[in-house]
């Protein structure tokens, strides 16, 4: 039995006014106390009718208390029995689901737009000294802050952003049935996903993903290969396409990295070469419109747990990020990509890059569209900093780990936030000391 909060209300008045009736009726003396024309007394009117409704109270009030005390798990399968969510699901919606709902704390409008800067990345790839020194330093004073800027002139082709752009409608707008096919393994990354309802059931995210892994190591054309096999031929035109659009952001994300350590201070290659056999991660989001925007989330506030973030976002806008102990919108800029630092690269700079608390926002009017490529190690690969910022820091921030460890946390141990990475230091240490 699931009540409402303004169904609580009402029982509890209904349980203040039976207790004052009951003050009255056993303090007052009985030859004070009004008969009524057929003699009985009030107290034989009141009675036995403070105990009916008292005895119906409690039992309502009881009910209420085994929901609000249940497990999220228990409470989501109580207050829901809708089947897979997918965006027709969520856009037949007139009101928000309750588990839909953020904590209002997690909802606070952004006001303004982040000031971030816009770089032209041409003057890098012609190797002018000059632009590559004065990119650095407009780099590292957006990564020592929050750890977002955006880059122009990226190499990456238009027509082909446009081509990735239209195969996730194509996705999105299959029956869910359809969609449920390649749905997520549990303790995986790879897959579709409706609202993560198959993690959680509190702070839903109001979009669907589609998730899949990348690495160019060899021949094999994994992400071709995972559209093929797990959707069949008419979808081998779309596995084609990611599978160029990861190509094309791992060489563009490999260029940032020589970047980052141009502005560190290392040896130029050094991130580049530690990236060279990445095992990196593409995800889809399809984020439909919402009825009550301002009590919902596309995205809820995390960080990246990867190491760097190349995302396309469509005109519509709704990415946001908290600086300066705000939320400030990240303006959507035609032929842009936007550039993140995440959890495994501030892990990698030493403490030094920031990996800056971020969402995805929904609207009423139109449905939004983004393309996220995360860099990411490979699996087994150390995680460390370089020496140099070791001394330039003074100590060390992070234990070693490798990206595996961190993934496998995330997906089985914690729902990404502003503290994963100090939550995962944590539990690494604990770990090892359960070991000696």
């Amino acid at each position: 039995m699931a009540l409402t909060w303004s169904s609580a209300l009402r029982i509890t008045l209904l349980l203040l006014l039976l207790a004052a009736i009951a003050t009255v009726c056993f303090t007052l003396p009985v030859e004070k106390v009004s008969s009524f024309s057929s003699g009985f007394l009030i107290y034989d009117f009141l009675v036995p009718f403070f105990f009916f409704f008292l005895s119906l109270s409690l039992s309502l009030s009881t009910s209420m208390a085994s929901i609000l005390l249940s497990s999220p798990s228990k409470l989501h399968a109580q207050q829901t029995n809708r089947g897979p969510i997918d965006s027709s699901f969520l856009q037949r919606q007139t009101r928000v689901p309750s588990g839909f709902i953020w904590p209002e704390a997690d909802l606070v409008a952004a006001h303004e737009e982040l000031d971030e800067p816009l770089i032209d990345l041409k003057g890098f790839f012609k190797g002018d000294g000059v632009a590559i020194e004065n990119v650095a330093k407009l780099i590292r004073a957006s990564c020592l802050s929050h750890g977002f800027f955006q880059v122009t002139n990226h190499g990456v082709d238009t027509s082909l952003i446009k081509l990735a752009d239209d195969h996730l409608d194509q996705f999105f707008h299959l029956p869910v049935s359809e969609k449920l096919r390649v749905k997520r393994v549990p303790g995986s990354p790879w897959g579709y996903s409706g609202s993560h309802a198959d993690r959680f059931s509190t702070k839903l995210p109001w979009k669907e993903t589609l998730s899949f892994g990348f690495h160019d190591n060899g021949s094999e054309k994994v992400v071709a290969d995972f559209f093929k096999s797990r959707l069949g031929d008419s979808f081998e035109e779309t596995g084609k396409v990611y599978q160029k659009y990861c190509e094309a952001m791992k060489s563009l994300a490999l260029s940032i990295m020589e970047l980052l350590a141009i502005t560190l201070g290392v040896k130029r290659l050094h991130y580049r070469e530690f990236f060279e056999d990445a095992h990196s991660i593409m995800r889809c989001n399809y984020y439909p419109t919402c009825q009550e925007p301002s009590l919902s989330l596309g995205t809820g506030p995390h960080c990246d747990p990867t190491s760097l973030t190349i995302l396309h976002q469509d005109q519509v806008g709704g990415l946001e990020v908290f600086v300066n102990n705000k939320w400030q919108s990240v303006r959507p800029i035609q032929g842009a990509l936007v550039i993140n630092i995440g959890d495994t690269f501030t892990a990698l700079s030493n403490g030094l890059y920031k990996s800056c608390l971020h969402r995805a926002s929904v609207n009423a009017v139109k449905e939004r569209r983004s393309l996220a490529f995360f860099l990411c190690p490979k699996d087994d690969k150390v995680v460390k900093p370089p020496e140099e910022l070791v001394t330039e820091v003074g100590t060390r921030k992070y234990p070693d780990f490798t990206w595996a460890k961190l993934l496998g946390f995330t997906q089985n141990h914690y729902r990404a936030d502003e503290s994963t990475l100090q939550q995962f230091s944590k539990f690494t240490q604990s770990e090892s000391k359960s070991v000696n």
